[in-house]
Protein backbone atom coordinates (compact mmCIF):
# COMPACT_ATOMS: atom_id res chain seq x y z
CA UNK A 1 0.00 0.00 0.00
CA UNK A 2 2.76 2.06 1.13
CA UNK A 3 4.16 1.17 -2.78
CA UNK A 4 0.98 2.13 -4.57
CA UNK A 5 0.65 5.62 -2.40
CA UNK A 6 4.08 6.93 -3.55
CA UNK A 7 3.76 5.81 -7.14
CA UNK A 8 0.41 7.40 -7.26
CA UNK A 9 2.05 10.98 -5.79
CA UNK A 10 4.61 10.56 -8.22
CA UNK A 11 2.09 9.99 -11.00
CA UNK A 12 0.36 13.15 -9.50
CA UNK A 13 3.12 15.38 -9.63
CA UNK A 14 4.80 14.36 -13.27
CA UNK A 15 0.56 15.58 -14.48
CA UNK A 16 1.36 18.80 -12.40
CA UNK A 17 4.48 19.24 -14.18
CA UNK A 18 2.86 18.46 -17.39
CA UNK A 19 2.12 21.45 -19.58
CA UNK A 20 -0.81 21.23 -22.57
CA UNK A 21 1.38 19.53 -25.24
CA UNK A 22 1.95 16.88 -22.83
CA UNK A 23 5.93 17.08 -22.25
CA UNK A 24 6.39 17.00 -18.20
CA UNK A 25 8.73 20.10 -17.69
CA UNK A 26 11.10 20.19 -14.21
CA UNK A 27 10.10 22.00 -11.27
CA UNK A 28 11.56 25.21 -10.79
CA UNK A 29 14.68 25.57 -8.82
CA UNK A 30 14.38 27.80 -5.67
CA UNK A 31 15.39 30.93 -6.87
CA UNK A 32 18.88 32.12 -5.15
CA UNK A 33 18.79 35.72 -7.26
CA UNK A 34 16.06 37.63 -8.83
CA UNK A 35 15.97 40.59 -11.07
CA UNK A 36 14.70 44.15 -10.63
CA UNK A 37 14.51 47.27 -12.93
CA UNK A 38 17.42 49.56 -12.35
CA UNK A 39 16.99 52.45 -15.00
CA UNK A 40 13.75 53.44 -17.54
CA UNK A 41 13.08 55.62 -19.82
CA UNK A 42 8.68 55.73 -19.87
CA UNK A 43 7.86 55.22 -23.88
CA UNK A 44 5.75 57.66 -25.37
CA UNK A 45 3.55 58.03 -29.02
CA UNK A 46 5.61 60.44 -31.60
CA UNK A 47 3.28 63.60 -31.98
CA UNK A 48 2.71 65.33 -35.52
CA UNK A 49 4.38 68.31 -36.76
CA UNK A 50 1.51 70.64 -35.43
CA UNK A 51 2.26 70.20 -31.82
CA UNK A 52 4.10 72.96 -29.64
CA UNK A 53 7.52 71.46 -29.25
CA UNK A 54 9.79 69.65 -31.95
CA UNK A 55 10.20 65.65 -31.87
CA UNK A 56 14.23 66.15 -31.98
CA UNK A 57 14.26 62.56 -34.03
CA UNK A 58 14.32 61.98 -37.65
CA UNK A 59 11.01 60.09 -38.95
CA UNK A 60 12.60 56.92 -40.03
CA UNK A 61 15.81 55.39 -39.14
CA UNK A 62 17.57 52.92 -42.06
CA UNK A 63 20.42 51.24 -41.71
CA UNK A 64 21.51 53.28 -38.54
CA UNK A 65 23.19 52.35 -35.40
CA UNK A 66 21.61 54.61 -32.32
CA UNK A 67 23.71 54.86 -29.80
CA UNK A 68 22.58 55.89 -25.71
CA UNK A 69 23.82 56.35 -22.56
CA UNK A 70 22.06 55.08 -19.68
CA UNK A 71 22.94 55.43 -15.71
CA UNK A 72 21.60 52.44 -13.89
CA UNK A 73 20.52 53.17 -10.15
CA UNK A 74 21.35 49.34 -8.57
CA UNK A 75 24.06 47.48 -9.96
CA UNK A 76 24.93 43.96 -10.38
CA UNK A 77 27.00 41.28 -12.15
CA UNK A 78 24.35 40.80 -15.18
CA UNK A 79 22.13 42.95 -17.09
CA UNK A 80 18.98 42.55 -19.07
CA UNK A 81 17.20 45.60 -21.74
CA UNK A 82 14.26 46.09 -22.54
CA UNK A 83 13.34 47.85 -25.80
CA UNK A 84 9.85 49.17 -26.76
CA UNK A 85 7.49 49.30 -29.73
CA UNK A 86 4.63 50.26 -27.84
CA UNK A 87 3.10 52.63 -30.42
CA UNK A 88 4.58 51.64 -33.52
CA UNK A 89 2.17 50.12 -36.32
CA UNK A 90 5.01 47.64 -37.94
CA UNK A 91 7.71 45.40 -36.53
CA UNK A 92 10.40 46.79 -35.96
CA UNK A 93 14.05 44.81 -36.72
CA UNK A 94 17.05 44.68 -34.85
CA UNK A 95 19.78 43.74 -36.55
CA UNK A 96 22.41 43.67 -33.59
CA UNK A 97 22.48 45.19 -30.43
CA UNK A 98 25.64 45.85 -27.82
CA UNK A 99 26.86 46.87 -24.60
CA UNK A 100 29.07 48.09 -22.55
CA UNK A 101 30.43 50.24 -19.72
CA UNK A 102 30.43 53.86 -20.52
CA UNK A 103 33.64 56.21 -21.32
CA UNK A 104 33.65 60.15 -22.80
CA UNK A 105 30.87 60.39 -24.73
CA UNK A 106 30.26 58.19 -27.47
CA UNK A 107 33.18 56.33 -27.03
CA UNK A 108 33.43 52.67 -24.65
CA UNK A 109 35.21 51.19 -21.98
CA UNK A 110 37.68 49.00 -23.44
CA UNK A 111 37.12 45.56 -23.39
CA UNK A 112 33.79 45.85 -21.59
CA UNK A 113 31.58 45.37 -25.34
CA UNK A 114 28.99 42.45 -24.82
CA UNK A 115 26.72 41.43 -27.48
CA UNK A 116 23.44 41.46 -26.84
CA UNK A 117 20.99 38.58 -27.69
CA UNK A 118 17.77 37.23 -27.75
CA UNK A 119 16.21 34.06 -27.65
CA UNK A 120 20.04 33.19 -28.30
CA UNK A 121 20.12 35.10 -31.46
CA UNK A 122 21.75 38.40 -31.94
CA UNK A 123 18.83 39.66 -34.66
CA UNK A 124 15.32 40.04 -33.17
CA UNK A 125 11.92 41.15 -34.11
CA UNK A 126 10.51 44.26 -32.11
CA UNK A 127 6.09 43.44 -33.20
CA UNK A 128 4.00 45.99 -32.93
CA UNK A 129 2.78 47.00 -29.94
CA UNK A 130 5.42 44.94 -27.62
CA UNK A 131 8.53 45.03 -25.69
CA UNK A 132 11.46 42.97 -26.13
CA UNK A 133 13.42 41.41 -23.11
CA UNK A 134 17.02 40.39 -23.80
CA UNK A 135 18.87 37.46 -22.62
CA UNK A 136 20.80 38.13 -19.64
CA UNK A 137 24.45 39.98 -20.25
CA UNK A 138 27.06 39.02 -18.21
CA UNK A 139 28.70 42.73 -17.46
CA UNK A 140 29.42 43.33 -13.96
CA UNK A 141 28.36 47.07 -13.24
CA UNK A 142 28.39 49.24 -9.98
CA UNK A 143 25.89 51.06 -8.00
CA UNK A 144 25.04 54.69 -10.48
CA UNK A 145 27.07 53.11 -12.90
CA UNK A 146 26.97 54.15 -16.66
CA UNK A 147 26.34 51.61 -19.38
CA UNK A 148 26.50 52.44 -23.38
CA UNK A 149 23.71 50.62 -25.86
CA UNK A 150 24.66 50.33 -29.36
CA UNK A 151 21.36 49.07 -31.56
CA UNK A 152 21.81 48.85 -35.46
CA UNK A 153 18.64 48.96 -37.57
CA UNK A 154 18.89 47.79 -41.18
CA UNK A 155 15.81 48.26 -42.48
CA UNK A 156 13.66 51.56 -43.02
CA UNK A 157 12.15 51.76 -39.08
CA UNK A 158 9.79 54.66 -38.55
CA UNK A 159 9.93 56.08 -35.41
CA UNK A 160 6.42 56.09 -33.34
CA UNK A 161 7.57 55.49 -30.09
CA UNK A 162 10.46 57.49 -28.08
CA UNK A 163 11.13 59.16 -24.68
CA UNK A 164 10.98 63.07 -25.81
CA UNK A 165 13.44 64.48 -22.93
CA UNK A 166 16.18 61.86 -22.13
CA UNK A 167 18.51 64.97 -20.52
CA UNK A 168 20.97 62.64 -22.23
CA UNK A 169 23.13 62.86 -25.53
CA UNK A 170 22.61 60.00 -28.18
CA UNK A 171 23.99 59.46 -31.26
CA UNK A 172 22.94 58.45 -34.45
CA UNK A 173 25.32 56.91 -37.33
CA UNK A 174 24.94 55.41 -40.40
CA UNK A 175 25.93 51.81 -40.89
CA UNK A 176 26.09 49.18 -38.30
CA UNK A 177 28.62 50.80 -35.70
CA UNK A 178 27.49 48.75 -32.14
CA UNK A 179 31.00 47.45 -32.12
CA UNK A 180 33.25 50.61 -32.61
CA UNK A 181 34.71 51.74 -28.91
CA UNK A 182 33.69 55.83 -29.97
CA UNK A 183 31.64 57.13 -33.01
CA UNK A 184 33.25 58.91 -35.37
CA UNK A 185 32.60 61.01 -39.00
CA UNK A 186 34.10 58.80 -41.05
CA UNK A 187 31.30 57.08 -42.09
CA UNK A 188 29.18 59.91 -41.95
CA UNK A 189 28.94 63.03 -39.39
CA UNK A 190 26.96 61.06 -36.07
CA UNK A 191 23.54 63.13 -35.49
CA UNK A 192 22.65 63.30 -31.74
CA UNK A 193 19.45 63.82 -30.17
CA UNK A 194 18.02 64.34 -26.66
CA UNK A 195 15.18 61.50 -27.26
CA UNK A 196 15.41 57.85 -26.39
CA UNK A 197 14.74 55.36 -28.92
CA UNK A 198 13.82 51.99 -28.31
CA UNK A 199 15.09 51.34 -24.99
CA UNK A 200 12.88 51.56 -22.40
CA UNK A 201 14.28 49.74 -19.37
CA UNK A 202 17.74 47.97 -17.91
CA UNK A 203 16.80 45.39 -15.06
CA UNK A 204 19.97 43.79 -13.10
CA UNK A 205 20.47 40.40 -11.05
CA UNK A 206 20.38 40.90 -8.07
CA UNK A 207 20.71 38.66 -4.57
CA UNK A 208 16.57 38.00 -3.72
CA UNK A 209 14.31 39.58 -2.64
CA UNK A 210 15.05 42.76 -5.13
CA UNK A 211 13.30 46.16 -4.39
CA UNK A 212 12.73 49.52 -6.42
CA UNK A 213 11.22 52.33 -6.18
CA UNK A 214 9.30 54.08 -9.29
CA UNK A 215 8.51 57.65 -9.16
CA UNK A 216 5.86 58.56 -11.73
CA UNK A 217 5.39 61.76 -12.62
CA UNK A 218 5.71 64.73 -14.96
CA UNK A 219 8.33 66.76 -16.46
CA UNK A 220 9.93 67.78 -13.03
CA UNK A 221 10.17 64.24 -12.28
CA UNK A 222 11.35 63.53 -16.05
CA UNK A 223 14.05 66.51 -15.09
CA UNK A 224 13.37 69.28 -17.83
CA UNK A 225 15.65 71.75 -16.10
CA UNK A 226 18.22 69.17 -14.85
CA UNK A 227 22.40 69.84 -16.06
CA UNK A 228 22.09 67.99 -19.78
CA UNK A 229 24.37 64.56 -19.08
CA UNK A 230 24.83 64.48 -15.67
CA UNK A 231 22.39 62.66 -14.32
CA UNK A 232 21.21 65.69 -11.72
CA UNK A 233 16.72 64.81 -11.96
CA UNK A 234 15.87 64.19 -8.24
CA UNK A 235 15.30 60.21 -8.80
CA UNK A 236 19.10 60.29 -9.61
CA UNK A 237 19.71 62.02 -6.33
CA UNK A 238 17.17 59.13 -4.68
CA UNK A 239 18.57 56.57 -6.88
CA UNK A 240 22.37 57.58 -4.91
CA UNK A 241 20.72 57.54 -1.44
CA UNK A 242 18.94 53.85 -1.49
CA UNK A 243 21.89 51.79 -3.17
CA UNK A 244 23.84 51.07 -0.33
CA UNK A 245 20.03 50.09 1.13
CA UNK A 246 19.99 47.40 -1.69
CA UNK A 247 17.05 49.13 -3.31
CA UNK A 248 16.98 50.24 -7.21
CA UNK A 249 15.11 53.75 -8.11
CA UNK A 250 13.19 54.13 -11.55
CA UNK A 251 11.89 57.38 -13.41
CA UNK A 252 8.67 57.11 -14.83
CA UNK A 253 8.52 60.60 -15.61
CA UNK A 254 7.14 62.09 -18.78
CA UNK A 255 7.40 65.97 -19.82
CA UNK A 256 3.79 67.16 -19.80
CA UNK A 257 2.60 63.72 -18.28
CA UNK A 258 -0.85 63.91 -16.62
CA UNK A 259 -2.91 62.56 -14.18
CA UNK A 260 -6.84 62.31 -15.96
CA UNK A 261 -5.89 63.46 -19.55
CA UNK A 262 -3.02 61.99 -22.63
CA UNK A 263 -1.30 64.97 -23.42
CA UNK A 264 2.82 64.22 -24.83
CA UNK A 265 2.04 60.55 -23.39
CA UNK A 266 -0.64 59.02 -22.27
CA UNK A 267 -2.65 59.46 -19.13
CA UNK A 268 -1.07 57.77 -15.86
CA UNK A 269 -3.89 55.42 -15.29
CA UNK A 270 -3.01 54.01 -18.64
CA UNK A 271 0.60 53.69 -18.29
CA UNK A 272 0.52 52.63 -14.68
CA UNK A 273 0.94 48.91 -15.19
CA UNK A 274 3.39 48.87 -18.24
CA UNK A 275 5.84 51.85 -16.27
CA UNK A 276 5.13 50.72 -12.50
CA UNK A 277 3.41 48.08 -11.43
CA UNK A 278 4.77 45.38 -14.30
CA UNK A 279 8.44 46.71 -13.19
CA UNK A 280 10.59 43.35 -11.69
CA UNK A 281 10.86 43.95 -8.17
CA UNK A 282 8.63 47.60 -7.78
CA UNK A 283 7.32 47.49 -3.83
CA UNK A 284 6.70 51.13 -3.66
CA UNK A 285 5.34 54.18 -6.53
CA UNK A 286 5.74 57.81 -5.82
CA UNK A 287 3.27 60.25 -7.47
CA UNK A 288 4.05 63.47 -8.49
CA UNK A 289 1.63 64.16 -11.07
CA UNK A 290 -1.75 66.77 -11.30
CA UNK A 291 -0.05 70.45 -12.17
CA UNK A 292 -0.18 69.54 -16.07
CA UNK A 293 -4.21 68.86 -15.11
CA UNK A 294 -4.38 72.01 -13.59
CA UNK A 295 -2.11 74.41 -15.65
CA UNK A 296 -2.99 72.62 -19.82
CA UNK A 297 -6.26 73.63 -20.27
CA UNK A 298 -6.48 77.19 -22.18
CA UNK A 299 -2.86 77.41 -23.00
CA UNK A 300 -1.29 76.75 -25.98
CA UNK A 301 -0.94 73.01 -25.32
CA UNK A 302 -5.21 72.55 -24.67
CA UNK A 303 -6.50 75.60 -26.02
CA UNK A 304 -10.30 74.56 -25.87
CA UNK A 305 -9.06 71.93 -22.29
CA UNK A 306 -11.91 72.19 -19.40
CA UNK A 307 -9.70 72.13 -16.29
CA UNK A 308 -10.69 68.89 -14.22
CA UNK A 309 -12.55 69.73 -10.61
CA UNK A 310 -10.98 68.92 -7.26
CA UNK A 311 -13.10 66.01 -7.11
CA UNK A 312 -11.72 64.88 -10.62
CA UNK A 313 -8.86 64.95 -9.50
CA UNK A 314 -9.21 63.43 -5.80
CA UNK A 315 -11.08 60.24 -7.82
CA UNK A 316 -8.29 59.91 -10.28
CA UNK A 317 -5.35 59.54 -7.26
CA UNK A 318 -7.54 57.16 -5.50
CA UNK A 319 -8.26 54.86 -8.17
CA UNK A 320 -4.02 54.79 -9.08
CA UNK A 321 -3.90 54.10 -5.38
CA UNK A 322 -6.24 51.38 -5.51
CA UNK A 323 -4.97 50.01 -9.01
CA UNK A 324 -1.12 49.68 -7.18
CA UNK A 325 -2.71 48.60 -3.18
CA UNK A 326 -4.64 45.62 -5.54
CA UNK A 327 -0.80 44.99 -6.67
CA UNK A 328 1.01 44.83 -3.16
CA UNK A 329 2.14 48.35 -3.86
CA UNK A 330 2.97 51.00 -1.27
CA UNK A 331 1.69 54.59 -2.49
CA UNK A 332 3.29 57.79 -1.50
CA UNK A 333 1.88 61.02 -2.34
CA UNK A 334 4.01 64.26 -3.11
CA UNK A 335 2.42 67.59 -3.25
CA UNK A 336 2.51 69.68 -6.21
CA UNK A 337 4.74 72.38 -6.48
CA UNK A 338 4.83 76.23 -6.65
CA UNK A 339 4.66 77.77 -10.15
CA UNK A 340 3.97 80.99 -10.72
CA UNK A 341 5.69 83.52 -13.59
CA UNK A 342 6.00 80.03 -15.00
CA UNK A 343 7.36 80.31 -18.90
CA UNK A 344 7.98 83.62 -19.07
CA UNK A 345 8.52 84.64 -22.59
CA UNK A 346 6.75 81.73 -24.31
CA UNK A 347 3.54 80.96 -26.18
CA UNK A 348 2.80 79.54 -22.40
CA UNK A 349 3.06 82.32 -20.50
CA UNK A 350 -0.39 81.96 -19.39
CA UNK A 351 0.33 78.46 -17.85
CA UNK A 352 0.11 79.78 -14.05
CA UNK A 353 -2.87 82.21 -13.38
CA UNK A 354 -4.30 82.43 -9.44
CA UNK A 355 -7.19 80.41 -10.10
CA UNK A 356 -4.73 77.36 -11.16
CA UNK A 357 -2.72 78.00 -7.99
CA UNK A 358 -6.22 78.04 -5.68
CA UNK A 359 -6.68 74.19 -7.44
CA UNK A 360 -3.11 73.26 -6.51
CA UNK A 361 -3.46 74.17 -3.36
CA UNK A 362 -6.60 72.71 -2.57
CA UNK A 363 -5.02 69.64 -4.14
CA UNK A 364 -2.08 70.14 -1.79
CA UNK A 365 -4.63 70.02 1.09
CA UNK A 366 -6.49 66.95 0.16
CA UNK A 367 -2.78 65.38 -0.35
CA UNK A 368 -1.72 66.17 2.76
CA UNK A 369 -4.59 65.28 4.68
CA UNK A 370 -6.65 63.18 2.79
CA UNK A 371 -5.51 60.13 4.42
CA UNK A 372 -5.48 58.53 1.03
CA UNK A 373 -1.69 58.11 0.21
CA UNK A 374 0.65 55.44 2.81
CA UNK A 375 2.82 58.87 3.64
CA UNK A 376 3.10 62.12 1.82
CA UNK A 377 6.44 64.03 0.65
CA UNK A 378 5.78 67.89 0.64
CA UNK A 379 8.02 69.37 -2.04
CA UNK A 380 5.58 72.29 -1.65
CA UNK A 381 6.50 73.31 1.38
CA UNK A 382 10.57 72.72 0.68
CA UNK A 383 10.29 74.70 -2.49
CA UNK A 384 8.20 77.49 -1.63
CA UNK A 385 9.07 80.90 -0.92
CA UNK A 386 8.28 81.60 2.58
CA UNK A 387 7.10 84.97 2.13
CA UNK A 388 5.81 84.95 -1.73
CA UNK A 389 4.30 80.67 -1.42
CA UNK A 390 3.19 80.88 -5.01
CA UNK A 391 6.56 81.45 -6.25
CA UNK A 392 9.34 78.60 -5.83
CA UNK A 393 12.13 80.25 -3.76
CA UNK A 394 14.72 81.19 -5.55
CA UNK A 395 17.33 78.93 -4.51
CA UNK A 396 16.01 76.01 -6.24
CA UNK A 397 13.77 76.90 -8.96
CA UNK A 398 15.32 77.29 -12.61
CA UNK A 399 14.88 79.74 -15.09
CA UNK A 400 11.92 78.56 -16.47
CA UNK A 401 10.72 79.76 -12.70
CA UNK A 402 8.27 76.06 -13.29
CA UNK A 403 10.78 73.30 -12.77
CA UNK A 404 13.79 73.13 -10.21
CA UNK A 405 17.34 73.13 -11.29
CA UNK A 406 19.82 70.82 -9.80
CA UNK A 407 19.95 72.24 -6.61
CA UNK A 408 16.08 71.90 -6.27
CA UNK A 409 16.40 68.05 -7.28
CA UNK A 410 19.22 67.95 -4.95
CA UNK A 411 17.05 68.95 -2.11
CA UNK A 412 13.64 67.19 -3.07
CA UNK A 413 15.60 64.13 -2.76
CA UNK A 414 17.49 64.63 0.62
CA UNK A 415 14.05 65.45 2.18
CA UNK A 416 12.52 62.21 1.54
CA UNK A 417 12.16 59.85 4.13
CA UNK A 418 13.61 56.65 3.91
CA UNK A 419 11.57 54.68 5.92
CA UNK A 420 8.46 56.70 3.92
CA UNK A 421 8.84 54.69 1.22
CA UNK A 422 9.72 51.59 2.47
CA UNK A 423 9.19 50.98 5.72
CA UNK A 424 12.15 49.50 8.24
CA UNK A 425 14.06 50.08 5.06
CA UNK A 426 16.86 51.81 7.62
CA UNK A 427 16.88 52.14 11.49
CA UNK A 428 14.14 54.00 12.67
CA UNK A 429 14.22 57.68 13.63
CA UNK A 430 12.04 59.33 15.85
CA UNK A 431 11.63 62.12 13.71
CA UNK A 432 10.48 62.03 10.06
CA UNK A 433 12.93 63.96 7.58
CA UNK A 434 11.19 67.79 6.92
CA UNK A 435 8.41 67.99 4.52
CA UNK A 436 7.37 63.93 4.52
CA UNK A 437 5.21 62.11 6.68
CA UNK A 438 4.07 58.70 7.69
CA UNK A 439 0.21 57.37 8.35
Amino acid sequence: MKNFSKTAGNMMLACALTIGTGIPIAAPAAASTAWVATWSASPQPVWGPDFLFPVNTPAVLQDRTVRQVARISLGGSRLRLVLSNAYGRQPVTLGKATIALSAQDSAIVANSLRTVTFGGRQTATLLPGASLLSDPIALPVADSGRVTVSFWLPDATPVSTFHWDGRQTSWIVPGDNTGSSTLTAERGAPESTTARLLLSGIQVETPAPARAVAVIGDSITDGAAATLDKDRRWPDFLARRLAPHGVAVINAGISGARLLSDGMGVNALARLDRDVLAQPGVRSVIVMLGINDIAWPGTAFAPTGQRPSLEMLKAGYRQLIAQAHNRGVRVIGATLTPFSGALPNTPLDNYYSPDKDALRRQVNDWIRHGGAFDAVIDFDTLLRDPVHPELMTARYVSADRLHPGDEGNRAMADVVDLNALLPMLITPTKTLAPGAQQP
